[in-house]
């Protein structure tokens, strides 16, 4: 059989010592199928981009095995790896007199094989800046140009580490049409994202990572369907923490589950339109004036909050 383009083993990696040791990554284990997209979802500080630069070999480890395309990064195999995969970093910086092109051209310089520059040029609709410096870019221009230099390789794998932050949402539909072309002629590509939707709308398989190690592991679809699925109704209502009781709203029928958070309350329920009715009856008796009221479908941000008690964009830490 055709060996996993990443496994990883009891990974652990940490910083510093004594009152300054920092573990950012407690005993990982992951493994990456040739030809899907796996997402690495996670707050800051949760060790993912840990994990994803010690794949690159930008980091090593301080225990565990990290075998990437078969090779391993301190086995004197580390030029054979760098020839078949191709990096974007979570902040990419550039010469800034360079031009769009001979950055371009410069990456391409890196490898045995690689794509005409013109092509990549084009597919990231960077003709119109193809001269200009690179310190002349804007912040979406030069995030899209960071991962057209890790695409104008043949690389067997990529790594993405947030490759669309930045980006207006005409740039990331370009660029999801790129990833997904990537994969649909065989790439395999590990990514970091903040972005529920795009998370959703790219990837194969998604591991939440939490605390330095994966909590929970499955395709989007599975996910969602672990936390019950359905719908989220979410109120806004004026001091409602001290006026309705939990009790109150598990009777309402067809809750699965609830939060309140200050005055928000959000409830996931199977059939919104039953559960509707009652709510606003319930806060009408209560004299509880409702100051926005929304339905969505559950959501990968949904299963990461069941998951970890945060959002995904909570937390601080490198």
């Amino acid at each position: 059989m055709t060996e996993a383009a990443i496994e990883i083993h009891d990974l652990h990696k940490v910083f510093g010592k004594g009152r300054d040791r920092v573990v950012a990554v407690d005993g990982l284990h992951m493994k990456v199928e040739r030809g899907e997209i796996y997402g690495l979802l996670g707050p800051n500080g949760a060790g993912k981009t840990t994990t994803v630069e010690i794949c690159e070999g930008l980091q090593r480890q301080t225990s565990g095995e990290v075998v990437v395309l078969g090779m391993r990064w301190d086995n004197g195999q580390a030029e054979q790896i760098r020839q078949r995969i191709g990096v974007t970093l979570q902040d990419t910086r550039f010469f800034e007199k360079q031009s769009v092109r001979e950055v371009l051209t410069l990456f391409r310089s890196f490898y045995d094989r690689g794509r005409p520059v013109q092509e990549v040029i084009d597919q990231f609709s960077l003709g119109e800046k193809s001269t200009a410096r690179t310190q002349d870019l804007s912040g979406g221009q030069r995030q899209r140009l960071a991962v057209a230099c890790a695409l104008v390789s043949h690389a067997e794998l990529l790594f993405l580490d947030e490759p669309t932050t930045g980006l207006d949402p005409q740039a990331r539909r370009q660029l999801w049409e790129a990833i997904s072309g990537y994969q649909t002629r065989g790439g395999t590509v590990l990514m970091t994202t903040h972005y529920m939707d795009e998370a959703e709308k790219l990837c194969t398989r998604v591991g939440v990572v939490d605390h330095g190690k994966i909590i929970a592991e499955d395709t989007p679809e599975g996910l969602i369907a672990s936390v019950g699925g359905g719908h989220i109704i979410t109120a806004q209502i004026e001091k409602l923490a001290d006026r309705i009781a939990q009790e109150q709203v598990l009777a309402l029928p067809g809750v699965q589950d609830f939060q309140l958070d200050g005055d928000t309350l959000s409830m996931r329920v199977e059939k919104p339109h039953h559960v509707l009715p009652r709510l606003l009856e319930l806060l009408l008796s209560k004299g509880l004036p409702v100051d926005g009221l929304t339905t969505r479908l559950t959501s990968l941000e949904d299963v990461f909050v069941k998951l970890t008690g945060r959002h995904l964009r909570d937390g601080e830490g490198p």
